[in-house]
């Protein structure tokens, strides 16, 4: 990949305009009040558990470098934003506001957890730093492109531990929402630990590999469903992966074998064939015994039809003669949780003498009051799995050893020592790409690596044990003394 032009190639004009129009019309008040200069901090995090599952898989961050690299108003994007008007009809933004636009470089600081990389709820994945006016502008496709490939991410990994050892293409295109929703998910599905992907354009864009041999359209255009399987292994020999159940699985794998001896002096071999309807744990297993009984011991019995980490699960335990899963609609669209609560929060803003100031949003709910400062995330590592996390304040510094407190529960303290990583990596400076982008395999290994070291209670789909992210405690004391702070002044 070329690391100097870092380019959208799905998409041929400015993205720009792929905001929400309040973040426009703040972008406008910052110009208006003249602070749009002034240095603040933001903080891109989720609140709860995907999947009501143990840990998530950062995603997305690639795809948000291209985005911002490539951003820029064009004289469209001006025009048209020149033309709005409020709900009397007058005039939105004033002229020398898209002229401010039109000299846009972006010149944040941006540090950014690594894609693969265990993430939990309320640790930034992304932190911006730099003129106000830039960092909020970038809130909602951040969101857009950070939020949907972590979900995504999780959900091919949990999928993909359901299936191991065993190999699982990613087949979700026909049912993905829309285009990018396709693409996207297969990028995400290959970091969650996905093989391959028949989204051919996704292949081409990420250099995934791709899979894929034949429907059942193929075998119903032919008289005979012998006739298909021969005229598919004459015209692909070396891609002989046969569709078995167009009428009736059994039959199909006995056909599947009879075309396999009589085109072996061409050059075939049938390298599987798949299920795709039926009861698969059954069929599978007659499948196996047939398979074996004609000497293919080598051939492959793939599976598809609306699988998900659940019911792969299920069926090994029942015994499947499965040796590689096929998973698309409830892995494209996360079927079982439509989005990812991400947020993306301002935390610290320099005040008019260029001190730091922290910003908090209190709410009723707890789960809803933000975390102030300038946010690190350190993970203690005990020297086979990850001991826990502690979120701290750069401003403050954390000490060695540490004491983190759960966010929830002020008697949940942990203490860390010994190894450790901080997690936020410098990707921008001054807008400034300063980070190696690895390739599709280097963050799929990462998604491996960092899997190996969580234990294997945390990664229960149902009811696992919760891994402990905490709040430092100088770091803690700081945030409750800032919110009581906040109250006394609201009552005064």
């Amino acid at each position: 990949m070329d690391q100097k032009k870092l380019e959208l190639p799905l998409y041929h004009h400015s993205l720009a305009l792929l905001t929400d129009l309040y973040q426009l019309t703040m972008v406008y008040g910052y110009w208006k009040a003249g602070i749009a200069d002034r240095q603040a901090v933001f903080h891109l995090n989720f609140r709860k558990w995907p999947f009501q599952g143990g840990f998530a898989i950062a995603a997305g961050l690639e795809t948000a470098l291209r985005f911002i690299e490539s951003l820029q108003f064009t004289p469209g994007d001006l025009g048209y934003l020149d033309g709005l008007s409020d709900y009397k009809g007058r005039k939105l933004f004033d002229d020398g506001f898209t002229d401010f636009l039109s000299g846009f470089s972006f010149s944040c600081d941006v540090d950014a957890m690594e894609e693969g990389s265990l993430v939990f709820p309320y640790e930034p994945l992304i932190r911006v730093k730099g003129p106000i006016w830039q960092a909020q502008l970038m809130e909602t496709p951040l969101l857009n492109l950070i939020n949907f490939q972590t979900l995504i991410a999780t959900k091919s990994a949990r999928i993909c531990l359901a299936a191991q050892p065993d190999p699982v293409i990613e087949f979700g295109i026909r049912r993905a929402q829309g285009i990018d929703g396709a693409i996207s998910a297969s990028r995400a599905a290959f970091i969650g630990g996905c093989i391959a992907t028949s989204d051919v354009l996704a292949g081409k864009l990420f250099d995934i590999p791709v899979r894929g041999t034949h429907a059942h359209s193929w075998v119903m255009a032919f008289d005979e469903e012998k006739l298909a399987f021969e005229t598919f292994a004459r015209t692909m020999p070396t891609n002989g992966v046969m569709l078995i159940d167009t009428y009736d699985s059994i039959e199909g794998v006995k056909n599947a074998i009879a075309v396999a001896r009589s085109m072996k002096k061409n050059g075939f071999e049938l390298s599987g064939v798949r299920l795709d309807s039926g009861d698969l744990a059954r069929l599978s297993i007659e499948v196996r015994k047939i398979l074996d009984d004609a000497g293919l011991f080598k051939t492959q019995i793939m599976a598809s039809n609306e699988l998900d980490e659940y019911l792969i699960r299920d069926l090994k335990q029942q015994g499947a003669r499965i040796d590689v899963w096929g998973v698309g609609t409830n892995l494209v669209t996360a079927k079982d949780q439509s989005a990812l609560d991400g947020v993306y929060k301002l935390s610290a803003i320099q005040d008019a003498k260029g001190q730091w100031q922290d910003r908090i949003k209190i709410s009723e709910q707890t789960a809803k009051t933000t975390n102030p400062g300038i946010q690190q995330v350190r993970r203690y590592f005990d020297g086979q799995f990850y001991a826990g996390d502690a979120i701290y304040d750069e401003m403050l510094g954390i000490k060695d050893p540490c004491t983190a407190i759960s966010p929830f529960d002020p008697n949940n303290q942990v203490h860390f020592k010994g190894e450790y990583d901080d997690l936020l990596k410098p990707v921008m400076r001054q807008g400034k790409l300063v980070y190696r982008l690895p390739s599709m395999l280097e963050i799929q290994s990462h998604t491996f690596s960092e899997l190996k070291r969580l234990p294997v209670a945390m990664e229960r789909f149902l009811n696992p044990q919760p891994y402990f992210a905490g709040m430092e405690k100088t770091y803690y004391q700081k945030k409750i003394d800032l919110i009581m702070q906040i109250r006394k002044k609201n009552q005064a």
